[in-house]
């Protein structure tokens, strides 16, 4: 099923009842990541989205947007939760590749992918257990599938797949009288660029253990300002294009603002390290917003 047809069946879904009656602490249902699941912008939490309390649904949607020196990313989704344990999301990602695509003879190239994941929270409640020194955990997996256009003939030729699955645990730690929130999550991928560069190639085909870590500081009801880290695997050879192939970790500096349970704001100063294809390697730091609706 393509993502736009699924994204009306989640509308449909909408319109029943029992949605959320707000029952969640602002800011407790995270924020939308690059792709799609909830937590910080770069990373998922153990927390599931939107505001549903136990037996009740919940949902949001998000439209995101990340601007560097050379490239940009655009990433709209949708997320359905239900009894603030099970949450099912929806990505479409399309990344500008600007003058770098034009250098490699592919002007106008864009990569696109389509992400669906699902979480599942397994022990813990992350406000209820605030005072412990248990936290949320939660596993989760996002199957991905990627349409590099003019490059994939390239990809192809270093042992990278048009498709792949990424796996992870996380556990967040809500500490209400401190206002802090702490995410730690594993992520078992073999994505090359969150996948928008295929999964796996030369370098190796297996799955990789990568660490995220994410602090959010509650500075009151509705505002937040944190920063992320994500560590990323390098599955394709670096000396078939040079030294542009091989991956950086990423971090972020953000602020989310949620003036109501319905909307959020997120800010945020990014780092992606060197990005490929890249004509001239250079680190790609610039500009993260992202708006969400709740429901």
């Amino acid at each position: 099923m393509r993502i736009r047809h699924a994204l009306a069946v989640l509308g449909l879904v909408l319109a029943a009842p029992a949605f959320a009656g707000g029952g969640k602490l602002l800011l407790t249902g995270g924020v939308s990541t690059v792709e799609g699941a909830a937590g910080g912008g770069l990373s998922p939490w153990a927390l599931t989205g939107s505001y549903a309390a136990p037996g009740e649904w919940g949902a949001t949607a998000h439209a995101t947007r990340v601007s560097t020196q050379d490239y940009s990313l655009n990433t709209y989704g949708a997320l359905l939760a239900w009894d603030d344990r099970l949450e099912f999301s929806l990505a479409h990602q399309s990344f500008d590749t600007g003058a770098t695509g034009t250098a490699l003879g592919l002007p106008g190239l864009k990569l696109k992918q389509d992400i669906f994941g699902a979480k599942l929270r397994l022990a813990g409640d992350a406000i209820v257990d605030s005072d412990s020194a248990m936290p949320q955990i939660a596993i989760g997996f996002e199957h991905k599938r990627a349409d590099a256009g003019g490059l994939a003939g390239t990809l192809a030729s270093l042992g990278a797949a048009k498709s792949g699955t990424d796996l992870y645990i996380s556990a967040t730690k809500l500490l209400l009288r401190e206002g802090l929130l702490l995410n730690l999550t594993l992520r078992a991928t073999k994505a090359n660029q969150m996948g928008l560069l295929g999964f796996g190639g030369t370098a190796s085909s297996s799955l990789s253990l990568q660490p995220e870590v994410s602090v959010a500081w509650l500075l009151n009801r509705t505002l937040a300002i944190g920063a992320e880290f994500r560590a990323k695997p390098d599955k394709l050879n670096p000396s078939a294009l040079g030294a542009g192939l091989r991956e950086d970790d990423w971090k972020d500096l953000f602020i989310a603002w949620a003036p109501s349970k319905q909307f959020s704001l997120t800010a945020a100063w990014v780092d992606l390290g060197s990005i490929v294809p890249a004509v001239k390697p250079k680190r790609q730091t610039g500009a993260y917003l992202s708006a969400q609706l709740a429901f």
